[in-house]
């Protein structure tokens, strides 16, 4: 049995989330300016003054745990708890005045998320899963649900391109959607908040970095969901970064068995 995620650590992780919006909504759909990071993708003085904020009340209260943020890197990387943070993800919806980006807050007790929240700032929805609790949604719990087999599922996907790069990932990713109802792109980490709360049946992903996902997998897995790699394995910080979340176990397995022909 998982051990519980103490209330101490949910308590700080909503503080955290407070702090990110309160800077997060200073910003949205004002002029602001866009930095180019060495990988070509965008920041902004939101992103960088959000995870600073982050940091500092992690710092004061639970001096001892580790950090990992998209922005200024690790800190204590070995600890036995690590907070993962992404103060903007979706930082191109962010800059485009689109609601669906999100903070992502998660922490990990021996490598194993056993807290994660997604925050909406703009709409005011947070997502809570933390290990021996249901997950919730403004308090109150939610539930995945899938509409039937894999011809009936609704598939989600930030974006095609995050495949190209793969001829292999390409060609699985083109027979999964193939099979499914319909296609849907765009979304960020709100899609993982849609799937947790029974909109939608299964997410994938390529070429994420593990402050993109950590936070996702306790809010699917609390919601009834599973969350895993293309191979199924449990995600971590060593995971490649395909990642696959499904509303139910044997949804995830027909999408799993379609990905590894």
């Amino acid at each position: 049995m998982t051990t519980p995620c103490p209330a101490a650590f949910v308590a700080l992780g909503e503080r955290l989330a407070d702090a990110a919006r309160d800077v997060v909504l200073r910003h949205f759909r004002q002029p602001i300016g866009i930095i180019d990071k060495a990988d070509e993708s965008p920041v902004t003085v939101a992103d960088r003054d959000a995870e600073t904020a982050m940091r500092g009340l992690i710092a004061a209260a639970f001096p001892d745990h580790g950090t990992i943020g998209e922005e200024y890197g690790s800190d204590r990387p070995g600890a036995e708890h690590v907070w993962v943070l992404d103060p903007i993800d979706g930082t191109k919806a962010f800059l485009s005045g689109v609601p669906i980006f999100g903070t992502l807050i998660s922490l990990l007790r021996d490598g194993r998320p056993i807290l994660g929240i997604i925050d909406q700032p703009v709409t005011g929805e947070r997502w809570i899963g933390a290990a021996g609790r249901p997950t919730t949604l403004g308090g109150k719990p939610v539930r995945a649900a899938t509409r039937g087999g894999l011809r009936d599922a609704v598939l989600w996907t930030t974006s095609p391109y995050m495949f190209e790069t793969d001829a292999d990932d390409a060609a699985a990713y083109d027979r999964l959607r193939r099979q499914v109802k319909f296609v849907h792109f765009g979304g960020e980490c709100y899609q993982f908040g849609m799937l947790a709360s029974g909109f939608v049946d299964l997410v994938v992903e390529g070429d994420l970095d593990p402050y993109d996902f950590m936070a996702l997998v306790p809010v699917v897995e609390g919601a009834g969901g599973v969350m895993s790699d293309w191979q199924g394995r449990p995600l971590g910080l060593d995971s490649d970064g395909r990642v696959i979340a499904a509303a139910d176990p044997a949804l995830h397995r027909a999408a799993l068995r379609v990905l590894a022909r």
